[in-house]
């Protein structure tokens, strides 16, 4: 079965897998998680993103590359600054985004580490200092509708950030990420 045949990508995206990925062990998907980056920092475009979540970024492209190159690390979706949209692994995999994080679900009123079992990473291209663009809070409200619709336990209050689910270590999407604008585009139909 090809990527495109399999029912956890999304047609709004263009396939590239990771190799940072396994196996759901229940099968859940409950909880969206918003993450923000830019490679080099502050600098977008290029080919850099990609090449970290393939295993394939240079680390003499960059000085910053030297510290992240061994890192095997990816998301379900990346949205670029113009809205295009990267699937690198099939939402009914466990993709390698939320490291050591935390969360309270609501539904069994108890908190819930390793993430990465039942959840979605989105990163958007950004780095917390620029304002998100238009076409990228669309691109995200659109994915994020499908992805609703796909698992039923996922809903707007099961949506979060990188930074809520693990406060010490991170920071993003950062305080440029528009939450009032991006459920506005979400409940649009």
């Amino acid at each position: 079965m090809t990527q495109s045949e399999r029912p956890g990508v999304w047609p709004g995206a263009r396939p590239v897998d990771s190799p940072n990925q396994d196996a759901r062990e229940k099968g859940e998907v409950s909880l969206l998680v918003i993450h923000a980056i830019s490679l080099p920092p502050g600098e977008f475009g290029g080919p850099a993103i990609e090449a970290l979540f393939t295993n394939t970024l240079d680390p003499n492209a960059h000085p910053f590359f030297e510290t992240i190159a061994h890192l095997r690390v990816s998301a379900h979706f990346l949205i670029r600054r113009e809205g295009a949209c990267v699937q690198f692994v099939d939402t009914d995999r466990r993709a390698w985004h939320a490291g050591r994080s935390r969360w309270f679900d609501p539904r069994l009123s108890a908190a819930r580490e390793a993430l990465n079992d039942f959840s979605v990473g989105v990163e958007l291209e950004g780095d917390g200092e620029h304002s998100f663009t238009r076409a990228q809070y669309e691109r995200l409200a659109t994915l994020t509708r499908w992805l609703m619709a796909r698992y039923p336990l996922l809903n707007e209050q099961r949506i979060t950030s990188h930074a809520h689910v693990a406060p010490l270590r991170k920071q993003d999407p950062g305080p440029c990420f528009d939450w009032a604008y991006y459920r506005q585009c979400l409940s649009r139909s």
